[in-house]
């Protein structure tokens, strides 16, 4: 069982208000009119200590004179396909309609988890009337108000029963980095891992049993050892732009949790876009390591500082995580390729870099002296130690007197000190602060 979880359901039941109350987000649009949603949001939500990746959709519809109409109901399907858990919301003030019915059928083919969510549970009254969904013939039923959050806590424990723990990989996995190569459609991705594998093929060995949406494949070339995590080349075959687009992001979400470092690509002539910046969120929310690969940049008209203002740009964009390597290639002129793949192999060393403690508060002790927190109501706020956890990827503990008074900017400064004395370059850092 894997970690993706769909909100399906028909518009205006309220799918976005319970994507922003798992998520604990305002990322999803929320309005009374119908078919607000159009686009996909997809974010992180935990608990209980198990993350899961949860995908806001469109309300599934037909017959209506919306234009988006066919798009979303494509979307809706291919959402449900790929997910590995859906929640069916239905909304108890209308009862069973047409279209609650025909999103259920749609979901009894699935063979997925489903749990049917009845929404707008305000009073006991609504509870009773809540009962008539079981004739939908999908099982249980979890009556929530998702406005005001109750009922959301026994969903979520339920629901975080189908999601696995955590498993520590062997030494051997361990010891092999795993990299996707992850980004929007038609910016290069599968030219890249081709270009990469190309003759080489007969030292690649395909893992068996991998699933179908993302393929690793083992490459030993130039001193390298590495796992691919490849997404390209795996689209649903149709017309509508949109849907590829979707397919291309379901997959790369499933790429990122089954990887150490995505290698982010972009298209030279179209910079940086929404959904590249949506990618690279994602990864830094899964704790990965990034490298930003700028490909096609043969076909960009430059000058003597078209790199560096290239760079500016992205830099400008992704703030404040500056910290992470860009390379710029070409993969048709086979252009810096095995670059990019070296850098990827150093945040990958970087990512599960350890520092000794003792190190640590050493470098970091005396400057949190020097540039003290601001004190907040009267109180003087003080770190007295620091350690980093064994998480699999940089995080630092700074027990401290009033943990709760710590603020994003200091947080930030702690990072960039981190960063400064210690090389986690294009690996995100994260910090908690504990009573001690």
């Amino acid at each position: 069982m894997g970690r993706i979880v769909a909100i399906i359901g028909r518009p205006n039941v309220g799918k976005s208000t319970l994507f922003n109350r798992i998520t604990e987000t305002r990322d999803a649009i929320v309005d009374e009119e119908a078919g607000v949603t159009r686009d996909r949001h997809y974010g992180k939500g935990e608990w209980c200590g198990k993350e899961f990746t949860l995908i806001d959709t469109g309300g599934f519809s037909f017959g209506s004179d919306d234009v988006f109409e066919d798009e979303i109901r494509n979307q809706v399907t291919i959402a449900m396909e790929e997910a590995d858990i859906l929640l069916f919301v239905v909304d108890v003030t209308m009862g069973i309609t047409d279209l609650d019915e025909a999103v259920a059928d749609l979901a009894r083919r699935s063979k997925k988890p489903v749990f049917v969510v009845v929404n707008k549970v305000d009073n006991n009254e609504r509870i009773s009337e809540a009962s008539i969904f079981y004739s939908l013939g999908l099982g249980e039923l979890y009556c929530i108000s998702s406005i005001n959050g109750s009922g959301t806590g026994e969903l979520l424990d339920d629901l975080t029963k189908h999601i696995p723990e955590e498993v520590e990989e062997t030494e051997e996995e361990e010891r092999v980095p795993k990299i996707a190569v992850v980004g929007r459609p038609n910016v290069g991705k599968s030219s890249f891992v081709n270009a990469l594998l190309g003759k080489e093929r007969n030292i690649v060995t395909p893992i068996a049993g991998t699933t179908r949406d993302t393929i690793h494949t083992r490459y030993k070339a130039f001193g390298h050892d590495f796992y691919l995590v490849d997404t390209a080349g795996l689209r649903k075959k149709g017309k509508v732009h949109e849907d590829i687009e979707f397919y291309s992001v379901m997959r790369t979400v499933k790429a990122i949790e089954n990887c150490d470092v995505c290698v982010l690509m972009l298209d030279a002539k179209d910079g940086i876009e929404s959904q590249d910046l949506n990618i690279l969120w994602l990864a830094l929310r899964n704790h990965r390591g990034v490298v930003i690969v700028v490909n096609k940049w043969d076909t960009v008209e430059k000058d003597t500082n078209s790199t560096k203002k290239f760079t500016e740009l992205v830099y400008d964009k992704i703030a404040p995580f500056k910290d992470v390597p860009i390379i710029f290639t070409s993969v048709t002129e086979k252009q810096r390729l095995l670059k990019a793949i070296e850098t990827a192999i150093m945040v990958y060393e970087n990512r599960k870099r350890n520092i000794a403690t003792r190190k640590l508060n050493d470098v970091l002790l005396p400057i949190i002296q020097d540039y003290p927190p601001p004190s907040i109501k009267g109180k003087y706020l003080k770190v007295k130690y620091i350690t980093q956890l064994k998480l699999g990827y940089p995080a630092f503990v700074f027990f401290c007197n009033l943990p709760q008074y710590f603020k994003d900017p200091y947080r930030r400064f702690l990072e960039n000190q981190i960063r400064k004395h210690f090389d986690f370059h294009g690996s995100p850092i994260s910090i908690f602060f504990r009573q001690k």
